[in-house]
């Protein structure tokens, strides 16, 4: 089960979270419509390489992310997306680019899109391409404590 880490996780934690199966997808507004929610409140995790250090850009699955907003936001030299090659093994439990948004269990930064953090609950890929996970926003960003920027378009 891709998700027992996470599920483990936030059971320690004490969150509430809504466990959601959905028909195979694999684009985040596959996701996003199979799921039944809008593309807003569906956080999805791209792996970027911050001057060659893996880290999370989490943004609303109806966004982009604009490489050159995310390089000066956090002040890196190089900004580029990870290849899938690059970080399959840091998450040997998901399934490729189903990867939840939680750095902080995989010893990654996490820079979230102020979009976000203007929702009272969000969901996100749970390890798998047919389960996503709904919590409350601020409960993430209390047990993730990712860095809030602007860096979407």
């Amino acid at each position: 089960m891709p998700a027992k880490k996470l599920k483990e996780f936030l059971d320690r934690e004490k969150i509430k979270y809504v466990s959601i199966i959905h028909s195979t997808a694999y684009t985040a507004q596959e996701v996003a419509a199979s799921a039944h929610i809008t593309g807003r409140e569906l956080a999805k995790t791209v792996i970027v390489q911050l001057d060659g250090k893996m880290a999370m850009a989490v943004l609303p699955a109806n966004r982009k992310i604009v490489l050159q907003d995310l390089r000066e936001v956090t002040g890196s030299d190089e900004v580029k997306f990870a290849s899938e090659e690059d970080f399959r093994e840091r998450f040997p439990e998901c399934e490729t680019g189903a990867m939840p948004p939680f750095g902080n269990l995989y010893g990654m930064d996490v820079y979230v899109a102020e979009g976000l953090t203007q929702n009272d609950e969000i969901a996100f890929n749970a390890g798998s391409h047919t389960e996503i996970l709904r919590m409350h926003y601020r409960d993430f960003e209390r047990l993730v404590q990712p860095q809030v920027m602007s860096f979407t378009t």
